[in-house]
């Protein structure tokens, strides 16, 4: 498996993480690869330039999409192939959905929307150049050129909002609503209205999401999972575990 991440230009970092690819050959013996997405407080622009995967579901298999958006999710989702594949994707803030275009966060939550849909005759043009180009390094400009003109026109509203989700994803930290809400100057109402129209979640959801993903950045270190559990700002080991089944499908101890 090849797995590389490419940054995305001084200009675009605040709404752009990074972009990213991933390819990978089946064995001879291997029919087929499944891949599980976890509960993530950021969105995903997503290109299948080679391969395509189907969503398993409790009921069966579904047909997913060559291109599309990926936006911030609560829950796991799992993917499988029978080919080879590969996939580029840009890693993109949630507060970038509204300013990019014009939705409001939280009404794409927990949605996988093919490219047409979400960007109609536009997407035909950016989809066959990310399809043609020479490498992934090219889908990269590519993606940034597209991103930019995105931006020429746009004015940025409620600052406060989109720093602090910027702040959550970012600190480490562990933070009540109400800290959130003061550090803003806003009340709790306003803080929750204004941070989920950007984040695409409350202010409480979207901490346990972060905070989930704290704890998996701090696993591999010396800590055990209780230590982890612990300095992530998790009340005791059961809500810990809780949340891991809950955002990526598998208990701790087989997660970790």
């Amino acid at each position: 498996m090849k797995y590389i991440t490419i940054p995305p230009p001084p200009h675009l970092k605040p709404y752009v993480r990074f972009f990213w690819a991933l390819e990978y050959y089946l064995a001879a013996d291997e029919p087929n690869y499944i891949y599980r997405s976890v509960a993530d407080s950021c969105a995903e622009i997503i290109f299948h330039y080679k391969g395509a995967f189907d969503i398993l579901t409790d009921n069966g298999v579904e047909k997913s999409w060559r291109s599309g958006f990926h936006f911030q999710s609560a829950q796991y989702n799992r993917f499988i192939t029978s080919e080879n594949f590969g996939i580029f994707g840009a890693y993109i803030y949630p507060y970038a959905v509204p300013a990019l275009f014009g939705l409001p966060a939280d009404e794409g939550s927990n949605q996988m929307l093919d490219l047409k849909t979400f960007l109609g005759n536009t997407a035909h043009e950016l989809e066959e150049r990310i399809m043609l180009a020479a490498d992934n390094h090219q889908r990269a400009v590519i993606l940034s050129n597209f991103i930019e003109r995105r931006l020429q026109n746009i004015r940025i509203k409620d600052e406060g909002a989109i720093a602090s989700v910027h702040h959550v994803i970012h600190s480490g930290q562990n933070h009540t609503v109400a800290q959130l809400a003061d550090r803003y100057n806003l009340s709790v109402r306003q803080f929750d209205r204004k941070f989920k129209q950007y984040a695409g979640f409350s202010p409480k959801l979207y901490l346990r999401i972060t905070r989930l993903h704290e704890a998996l950045q701090q696993y591999g270190s010396s800590k055990s999972l209780t230590q982890i559990a612990l300095d992530c700002g998790y009340y005791d080991q059961s809500h810990f575990i809780h949340d891991v089944k809950a955002f990526t499908g598998y208990h701790p101890g087989y997660y970790f």
